[in-house]
């Protein structure tokens, strides 16, 4: 174990108490969702999962990793899911334990969209055009060339609406605080918002305000399954992972947000946020309610020696009221108590104990030595 600093750092906001919807955070730090590859090959949550959100339920909130809300939005192998009692079930193990640890906790909803294959899910991808991800996909038989998705029909629209609808509600039975709608990273919904992946002619495509109408109707009807202040949004203006190109970002999330101003959500989080970047000013004036901001720091490349702390305070000054961060939540359990008192972090080890199962490099990170008080 470590031990901690004898020089405690200054003062705050990152500590201060924060509200999200209903919820009081004890902190304005946020642990960002992160794949991890430990759900059973059917989507169930596993034990193994309840143990490692429990140790960082000292985060002023936890968004739980991307879970699927059918059977084809299915992205990667042991990737957990939330559209079967049995997921609910081991859902429920999880929340359970943040809780008696005394944690909250959101859960991402994510459909793949054409980030998907048949090898992992048994179906064919759903997108809103026949555009093949321009990169192989991990599948349970090793990297495998991408499939062209099968466009999606107007009812395959209204029925994914209504999935997401339903998961929302299954996670709320499986004891989190909110759900959160992933329109962000190349999956699905920012498949719709982007000009090269969205080539449809009808309701859901074309000008910016058919392309953004996909995510504003999954929004809306996951507010209305769930109560909107138990929802959240995320979001990534300009991120081109999974080879997503936009296209007309100053356009897509002004719109974007506009529309889902007044739809009373928890918060809107901004991924890979720059505090002088002229569009997270404009989002940050539009959006009325919690702003959490997720820091763009280098990847790939060594993790910042104080997680993100400084880019975060950044972002705090600019406007956010949370900050969100992932690989220093993913090697560090105690992040929050590190990070006040001043104490070293832990290093990410290799990168791809992310993704290969079991406790290694997954729940072995250490955390600070106690001090002794009979010393």
């Amino acid at each position: 174990m470590t031990s901690t600093l004898a020089n405690t750092p200054e003062p705050s906001r990152l500590f201060e108490p924060a509200r999200v919807g209903g919820l009081l955070l004890p902190n304005r730090l946020v642990m960002a969702p992160m794949t991890r590859t430990r759900a059973a090959a059917d989507g169930v949550p596993q034990p193994i999962m309840a143990t490692y959100y429990a140790q960082r339920a000292s985060a002023g909130l936890i968004i739980a990793e991307a879970a699927t809300p059918n059977a084809v939005g299915r992205t990667y192998p042991n990737i957990p899911a939330i559209h079967e009692d049995a997921h609910v079930a081991g859902w429920r193990g999880v929340t359970d334990a943040v809780r008696a640890a005394g944690g909250r906790m959101f859960l991402q909803l994510q459909h793949g969209g054409r980030v998907g294959h048949p090898d992992t899910s048994g179906l064919t991808p759903l997108a809103p055009s026949p555009i093949a991800l321009p990169d192989t996909i991990f599948t349970s038989r090793g990297h495998q060339p991408a499939v062209v998705p099968r466009e999606m029909t107007a009812a395959e629209i209204d029925s994914t609406v209504n999935d997401f609808a339903a998961a929302a509600r299954k996670a709320i039975d499986a004891g989190f605080d909110g759900v959160e709608v992933h329109s962000a990273n190349g999956y699905l919904l920012h498949q719709f918002l982007a000009r090269a992946t969205n080539r449809r002619t009808d309701a859901y495509g074309g000008s910016v305000e058919g392309r953004i109408r996909f995510t504003v109707d999954v929004v809306r009807a996951v507010a209305d399954a769930v109560g909107p202040d138990r929802v959240g949004l995320r979001v990534s203006p300009g991120v081109t992972v999974n080879g997503i190109e936009e296209g007309d970002t100053d356009r897509i999330y002004p719109e974007l947000v506009g529309a889902l101003a007044d739809s009373g959500l928890a918060y809107l989080h901004v991924v890979f946020a720059e505090p002088d970047q002229p569009l997270f000013r404009v989002i940050r004036e539009a959006w009325p309610s919690t702003l959490i901001a997720n820091p763009k720091l280098p990847w790939p490349g060594p993790m910042p020696a104080d997680g993100g702390r400084r880019e975060g305070e950044r972002l705090l000054e600019a406007g956010a009221d949370l900050i969100s961060l992932g690989r220093a939540f993913l090697a560090n359990p105690d992040l929050v108590e590190r990070l006040s008192v001043g104490a070293p972090l832990n290093p990410l080890r290799d990168k791809h104990l992310m993704y290969t199962g079991g406790e290694e490099g997954y729940l072995d990170y250490p955390v600070l030595a106690v001090a002794d008080d009979a010393a």
